[in-house]
């Protein structure tokens, strides 16, 4: 370690990214979507003035976040846009979770929680899943002092989600302090929240482009809430960068909003391709746990995870090993298109006999 790093730097874990290999791999490790960005986005940078670059950007996003909000059925004032749901995420750790009391989160979740909880000095109070693999969202309330509760729905690695009246009984018994649900893969079969936040004034719903809207190259998140709520991550925000969504990635981002047929018509794609090779998966003799995400969670009895894993890896296909006492025996897997699939597919068949 450094000599000139703070101690608290000393004391950080950071988030380990699935890798981006150089080698021509069958990619299925990352949760990108399969499909290209809807055709307006492609005009939209051949149309884009680059002399407009050398200008600053809005540096309230009013475009952009009229369009999400069009898309929401929500006023603009309700909505937040930052630089990926990493960085909205990381602006709502600082804007909500830092008090004393201790932050409800499943045990198993997205990995990036409890990063920013140690860099932001957030305790954590971790619950189990159920022995269905899902969130326990009763236990999530039954904390005494909390400063908040965050859960990805669909949850993430295993692909699980509530129903919007299992979050809506959340909302019920947690009044006090915001309830952040994190959205990254709703659009691929789960019910959204944001029908909710008028009712609930201290839930946040997060989401992202670079799932559903094939934008995981250009950085883009949002959240929705009251504006209460979203005033807060503007403080946070104008005290850190002012200008967060440079003007070319609202042009972007508007264009893919306004395809709705193309967004949906991907969006079946993935869902129609993901029952398929869990289908197959099951055929091979995994266990794969249900999801409404474009990915899923797949153990084999007869097989360490780990094994699995680099066999794939030797014929050329990539998908994501988590090396962790409660994840080491799955792997999960990013849906791909049906050629992709079927890769995966025959080479599992050959691995497995």
């Amino acid at each position: 370690m450094s000599q000139y790093w703070s101690p608290a730097v000393r004391e950080l874990t950071p988030y380990v990214p699935g890798e981006q290999p150089r080698e021509q791999l069958v990619k299925l490790n990352t949760n990108e979507n399969p499909y290209p960005p809807a055709p307006g986005v492609g005009e939209a940078l051949r149309d884009y003035a680059t002399d407009h670059l050398r200008l600053y950007p809005d540096p309230t996003s009013k475009a952009l976040r009229e369009a999400l909000a069009e898309t929401f059925k929500v006023s603009s004032s309700q909505v937040f846009v930052g630089n990926g749901s990493d960085e909205v995420l990381a602006f709502a750790f600082q804007a909500f979770f830092c008090h004393q009391a201790p932050l409800d989160v499943p045990e198993i979740t997205y990995s990036f929680y409890p990063v920013y909880a140690n860099l932001y000095g957030v305790k954590l109070r971790k619950h189990p899943l159920n022995k269905q693999w899902e969130v326990d969202i009763d236990a999530l309330t039954k904390g005494a002092e909390r400063s908040g509760v965050i859960f990805a729905n669909p949850n993430a690695p295993t692909g699980h989600a509530h129903s919007l009246s299992a979050i809506e009984t959340l909302l019920k018994r947690v009044t006090d302090r915001v309830v952040l649900v994190d959205e990254a893969y709703v659009d691929f079969g789960a019910e959204s929240a944001v029908s909710l936040v008028n009712r609930y004034p201290n839930l946040l719903v997060t989401g992202t482009f670079s799932k559903s809207r094939s934008l995981a190259g250009l950085r883009l998140g949002y959240a929705v809430g009251s504006e209460e709520l979203i005033d807060g991550l503007l403080r946070v925000k104008d005290s850190f960068n002012s200008y967060p969504v440079d003007s070319l990635a609202s042009l972007v981002g508007i264009a893919a909003l306004k395809d709705v047929e193309h967004f949906e018509a991907c969006r079946e794609r993935v869902i129609t391709t993901r029952e398929r090779t869990r289908q197959r998966l099951v055929g091979l003799g995994f266990e794969v746990l249900p999801s409404k995400a474009n990915f899923v969670l797949a153990q084999h009895p007869d097989y360490e995870g780990a094994q699995l894993f680099a066999s794939l890896r030797e014929r050329g296909i990539l998908v994501r090993h988590f090396n962790t006492s409660d994840l080491n025996n799955f792997l999960r897997i990013t849906i791909g298109t049906d050629d992709e699939m079927d890769s995966l597919i025959e080479a599992l068949e050959t691995i497995c006999g």
